[in-house]
């Protein structure tokens, strides 16, 4: 596993408990601040994440690019940063962000809008599920 990189402005403490993958590089899950839907799913190297915790801009590693990205640059897309979290075994970072414009780059607000795996079932099917379900555990 990668370790810190002490160049990359990060606090020593945190960058001591992200879990890198072998590119060093960690997880993140970005979410709509107000509405919870969640926007995209990207990467941050340590000086990303720095960037994002100084700035409130939502800051990324770009994969394709190899270089960082903050979102919006140049497609006026921005996301402002509201709050910023580590999941509990450190490999992944969910970002709260106001989210201006659409949040994948293929023009859908979000980079989950167009495969839909499975779907909720119907809101009459889901309520008969609880009230079965409720009726079990009555004694």
């Amino acid at each position: 596993m990668p370790s810190a990189d002490p160049r990359s402005g990060l606090d020593p403490a945190l960058a001591g408990r992200l879990k890198r993958n072998e590119a060093g590089l960690v997880a993140v899950v970005t979410q709509d601040a107000t509405s919870g839907e969640v926007l995209m799913q990207a990467w941050m190297n340590d000086e990303a994440l720095a960037a994002t915790l100084a700035t409130r801009r939502a800051t990324y590693w770009s994969r394709s690019r190899d270089e960082l990205w903050v979102k919006g640059l140049t497609s006026g897309h921005t996301q402002v940063v509201r709050e910023v979290r580590l999941d509990c075994d450190g490999d992944t970072v969910l970002l709260k962000v106001d989210q201006t414009g659409v949040a994948c780059h293929t023009g859908d607000r979000t980079c989950f809008d167009s495969d839909l795996l499975l779907a909720d079932p119907s809101p009459a099917t889901h309520v008969h599920h609880l009230s079965d379900q409720q009726a079990m555990e009555r004694p």
